[in-house]
């Protein structure tokens, strides 16, 4: 067994502050490239985003998420599940989770959560879930999509609560997009 004299401590940590130096350059090296790449990339990503996203007082913005809608080959077994699991309670009229909007509290929406039957054509082409947008100006936003060459479904809605359309994105997933109706005041 080999004893330790204080002459060999020193110069075993003179060798680990020469090695942890020698190694120590490089790191600060690598890390300051990294911070400028992600400092460029997050600047990259503003300035795209500034070009595409329209101002807050701009009229055809997303507002929120109007509804989640899923299939299941057991829908109301799926039902069950999520009312018990994680009280998602959906007795065949679907869930209603309301919220209100930051900047104007007074204003309330509703995402919708629903389980759809595994052959329902309402999401079609062919996915499994698609995901409704609550927008504020339905023909602002659609006007603006078509000038940007996003593929639009030609088909409309117009129910009791509301307007309905339909885009798709660059993989080919349906998406809803939802203008409620403002409530008449009494």
């Amino acid at each position: 067994m080999t004893t330790r004299t204080p002459d060999t401590r020193y110069r075993n940590l003179h060798m680990l502050r020469k090695a942890m130096s020698v190694l120590f350059a490089p790191a600060v090296l690598l890390l300051s490239v990294c911070f400028a790449q992600q400092q460029a990339s997050i600047a990259a990503n503003a300035a795209g985003a500034k070009e595409r996203v329209p101002m807050p007082s701009e009229r055809g913005r997303i507002l929120g998420i109007g509804g989640i809608f899923f299939k299941s080959a057991n829908q109301q077994q799926t039902r069950e599940w999520y009312g018990n699991h994680l009280g998602l309670v959906d007795k065949g009229g679907d869930v209603m989770l309301p919220w209100r909007e930051k900047d104007n509290p007074e204003k309330e929406h509703v995402t919708v959560w629903t389980v759809f039957p595994a052959n329902t054509k309402y999401f079609e082409p062919s996915q499994a879930f698609m995901v409704d947008y609550i927008v504020d100006d339905l023909d602002a936003l659609l006007e603006r999509l078509q000038k940007e060459g996003v593929k639009i479904d030609p088909k409309r809605q117009d129910a009791d609560f509301g307007r309905f359309a339909w885009i798709y994105d660059p993989d080919g997933n349906k998406i809803e997009l939802w203008q409620p109706l403002t409530p008449k005041k009494k």
